[in-house]
């Protein structure tokens, strides 16, 4: 008779705190900060109104804090995702396109979640917006790093920055990701040949 098979351990639940953050990232990226109520929030994360106000007395410390934490994994990733692409012979500057498509192919893909609160949320919040601000930096940070030095460095990287914000909202209403992607490949080359 065949021995028995042991199940692997179910890994362990994450503290509740996590599990609200997680709960509340998804859902305010899926569906909006104004459409997701706290109680919402709390049925899906399985915890009680105390342990949820425990942790986040006010909506506005929970949106902070899913804000904090979307920037680090979401940087986290495309600095990884650039200098994986940038890696490839000749990649250049079209690491960004490869990086973009990649995001833009994920099933849950909903745009910036620092574009869409500002834009949800207006200037209603300072602190959001001033997240949101610092979060563009470090993005126009990392894409700068892809560049060789030069005098238009800084103001090259602020300018496809700008340019990835605008890839990123046609990738909301387009057909296909390529229809916002093909755009900002085009822009790239020609500042890749003009440097």
């Amino acid at each position: 008779m065949p021995a028995k098979s042991k199940a692997s351990p179910k890994p362990a639940p994450l503290p509740a705190r996590d599990r609200i953050l997680q709960t509340a990232h998804d859902l305010f990226y899926q569906e909006g900060i104004r459409a997701t109520g706290i109680d919402r929030v709390i049925a899906d994360a399985g915890v009680t109104k105390v342990t949820f106000y425990r942790h986040f007395p006010s909506k506005h410390q929970l949106v902070q804090a899913v804000l904090d934490v979307r920037h680090e994994r979401w940087m986290a990733w495309f600095v990884d995702a650039l200098q994986r692409h940038a890696a490839k012979k000749g990649a250049g500057l079209q690491a960004i396109v490869a990086t973009l498509s990649e995001w833009f192919a994920q099933s849950d893909f909903r745009g910036c979640a620092f574009i869409n609160t500002v834009v949800e949320l207006g200037g209603s919040v300072p602190s959001f917006v001033s997240t949101s601000r610092d979060h563009k930096q470090a993005m126009t940070k990392a894409i700068m790093e892809l560049m060789p030095p030069s005098d238009d460095r800084e103001s090259n990287a602020a300018a496809v920055a700008m340019a990835i914000d605008g890839a990123i909202v046609r990738a909301q209403y387009a057909q296909r990701p390529e229809d916002a992607l093909a755009p900002l490949s085009h822009l790239l080359r020609a500042l890749e040949k003009s440097s």
